[in-house]
């Protein structure tokens, strides 16, 4: 049987609470561990007057190797807006089996590979599919990064609970300091240890670098071996 490199959608409780710098810090990570690791951003909002977007810059830069950037970012729009809308106004249209066949070539590509979505779970991509069904597509489980700050329980429960609603695996989560002033910090973290169907994968401390914190990471089982 052909082996097929583990791959992971990395998903997050909101926009704005750390998915590319996790993604980043997982990518330490496996380089360490000698794997050939790379990742993939299939959808941007929010380039520069080069086309460039950040977190498309910094997922190539904490790549083993540096694959096409068409595969590594299928749509790059200029607005940071939802993708919805920037496509709409660019006159585009996001194809879902597009991003899948840049998926499968990167694959073939890599020993591991990182997906990681564009805002939260179910930000809507065009009229009728959003970034859940871009993980449901690629047949990927999840891992939930979940912002630690003041109200990060509801919105981590709830996307959880989206997650399960679709039927797709949520493979792990890591809790991302992003407000290092964050009243009853443990007390949160037990919170969500007790009621998050799936293990904690780390802890990342605010202010630590993607290399940093990779020492404190670690992926979950991978599917199927």
């Amino acid at each position: 049987m052909k082996h097929i490199p583990p791959a992971w959608f990395i998903t997050g409780t909101d926009t704005e609470i750390g998915k590319t710098f996790v993604a980043c810090a997982l990518l330490h990570a496996l380089r360490r561990s000698g794997a050939r690791a790379v990742a993939m951003k299939p959808i941007a909002a929010g380039c520069d007057d080069h086309g460039m977007n950040d977190d498309v810059e910094r997922l190539l830069a904490a790549s083993s190797f540096a694959p096409p950037r068409r595969l590594v970012n299928p749509y790059a729009f200029r607005a940071a807006i939802a993708p919805h809308i920037a496509a709409a106004e660019e006159g585009r249209q996001i194809e879902l089996p597009a991003i899948a066949s840049a998926f499968a070539e990167l694959r073939s590509l890599a020993d591991v590979v990182l997906v990681e979505g564009v805002g939260g779970f179910c930000v809507p991509l065009d009229a009728t599919s959003d970034t859940a069904d871009l993980a449901a597509l690629l047949d990927l489980p999840l891992i939930l990064v979940v912002g630690m700050r003041l109200g990060c329980i509801n919105h981590a429960l709830l996307t959880a609970q989206a997650i399960a609603a679709r039927r797709l695996p949520l493979a792990g989560w890591v809790a991302n300091r992003i407000d290092p002033a964050m009243s009853r910090f443990s007390e949160n973290l037990a919170a969500l240890c007790s009621r998050l169907p799936a293990p904690l994968l780390g802890v990342v401390e605010h202010g630590t670098t993607p290399a940093e914190a990779g020492l404190s990471l670690r992926l979950p089982q991978a599917p199927g071996y």
